[in-house]
């Protein structure tokens, strides 16, 4: 009795039966549009199916919003601005030991890289035997931190998982699931292929104006999340047919906002917020309306497995959410940031956010130097991008919705963006009015403001200079 005690002890309130596998689905650009947050113009059954038996966090939010930084941050458990890794680099989708010597050298993969030396997630779970496993993408450097045994292209959800673990052969597994790129543009083109959603029945995000050409791109947006659903479907069906489900963690994320103004590589809450999903074997089904961020992924996943960790992170452990303790808290605060400096360059404008259950605070500094743009965010090709010239066509009849377009791109646009802009998210989601200089606002950019601040300074954020008050 007193060896099953201390098994018991050891294997934690989950009841592992062995070392657990890990799943973790990662959609690219799927902001957090999906039926169990509410939404009833798009139709996604095995999302809300995997949130009804897990954990379901609806305020879960990116520390970076574009893919290869927000990536790094899920890795490192640390802000972009100190694991190093800010904007896109290559996508060298093999091991590290197959790069070639042009691939080495190519600028991007020089440096845009993680710079810190604490393990990352993949390095820390190879020490402890885990077979690991990414499809789809990389798109991460240096390769030398992500030390995958296997590098899956993209083939059926069954050829992929069942190779895993056969090739694992009794180890416990991980597996970065990739490969859901339907949310990120180029979306079907529906003048040209169906799609699954009606242009008439979708809800606009509240700072889109409401024309033909808007609703079609939305509608095609919401018909790659519906495709998404299908996918995540298919991979947990896989699952449960391989008989591993009972002992396998499961994870579904996006891993920032979509491509639209105030959404991906901008610092507005659609391009933060994102879907989090994590089922654990033998933990209760729960809804957290905590404040979550990527960051809290790793310091978990280490929590979890019991793998322990010595390095400092700036996320935190959200077992004692998942297992439902009464103490349990999520952040107080959420940050990101967005940097306008690429390659090897010291130049370049500089955003944060930092949100609270009921405000979000957007500080920019340097705002006369470059601003990084991502061709998807205003390009008709290949991107299929509606958005952009809509709104620029149409910028007389909708003047707030092009000042926002200028915002995100100011240098080609002519914009001027704030200094300082403050929204309070209960009673404007849409964050269509700036409060910064509102008397009645200023205890909570006040608020807001001294956290900023103490994270600045914390993370020696060197790069964003701090606002005089």
């Amino acid at each position: 009795m007193k060896h099953l005690l201390l098994l018991l002890f050891v294997l934690g309130p989950s009841l592992f039966a062995a070392q657990p596998n890990l799943l973790f689905i990662l959609a690219e650009d799927h902001g957090a549009q999906f039926g169990a947050m509410g939404r009833s113009d798009v139709k996604t059954p095995r999302m809300d199916a995997l949130g009804a038996s897990g954990a379901l966090f609806r305020r879960a939010y990116v520390a970076y919003p574009v893919c290869s930084a927000s990536k790094a941050c899920l890795m490192t458990g640390l802000q972009g601005h100190t694991n190093g890794l800010i904007n896109n680099t290559n996508n060298f989708f093999k091991p590290a030991a197959k790069l070639t010597e042009a691939e080495k050298n190519t600028p991007p993969y020089l440096h845009t890289r993680i710079r810190t030396t604490a393990p990352t997630l993949i390095e820390t779970l190879v020490q402890n035997g885990y077979h690991t496993a990414v499809s789809g993408k990389l798109h991460v450097s240096p390769n030398e931190r992500f030390p995958y045994h296997d590098f899956i292209p993209k083939v059926p959800a069954k050829q992929a998982l069942t190779g895993i673990i056969q090739r694992a052969a009794g180890k416990p597994w991980f597996f970065l699931h990739n490969s859901i790129t339907s949310t990120h543009r180029p979306f079907v083109n529906s003048e040209k292929q169906p799609i699954s959603v009606d242009p008439a029945q979708v809800t606009l995000p509240a700072h889109l104006p409401d024309t033909p050409t808007i609703r079609r791109d939305w509608a095609e947006y919401l018909d790659g999340i519906q495709k998404a659903d299908k996918q995540l479907g298919e991979v947990l069906d896989v699952l449960r047919d391989s008989g591993a489900e009972s002992n396998t963690i499961v994870i579904y994320m996006g891993d920032h906002g979509p491509a639209y103004p105030h959404g991906k590589m901008t610092p507005y809450h659609l391009g933060l917020h994102i879907p989090l999903i994590i089922r654990l074997p033998g933990a209760k089904p729960l809804i957290s309306d905590a404040l979550v961020s990527e960051l809290d992924l790793m310091p978990t996943l280490l929590d979890v497995l019991h793998l322990g960790d010595t390095a400092k992170r700036h996320g935190k452990s959200l077992q004692p959410l998942l297992e439902a303790q009464s103490d349990a808290t999520g952040h107080d605060f959420i940050f990101a940031e967005v940097s306008g400096r690429s390659l090897n360059q010291k130049r370049g404008m500089e955003e944060r956010a930092v949100l609270d259950h009921t405000h979000h605070l957007i500080l920019r500094s340097r705002l006369d130097e470059p601003k990084v743009i991502n061709a998807d965010l205003r390009d008709m090709k290949p991107w299929i991008n509606r958005i952009y010239g809509e709104l620029v066509l149409r910028q007389k009849e909708f003047p707030d919705a092009f000042r926002m377009l200028q915002t995100m791109d100011p240098h080609a646009l002519k914009g001027s963006p704030p200094f300082i802009e403050l929204y309070d998210l209960q009673n404007d989601p849409g964050q269509l009015h700036n409060l910064a200089n509102d008397p009645a606002q200023k205890v909570h950019l006040d608020r807001l403001m001294d956290a900023f601040k103490k994270w600045h300074a914390e993370t020696q954020d060197a790069a964003m200079i701090v606002p005089v008050s």
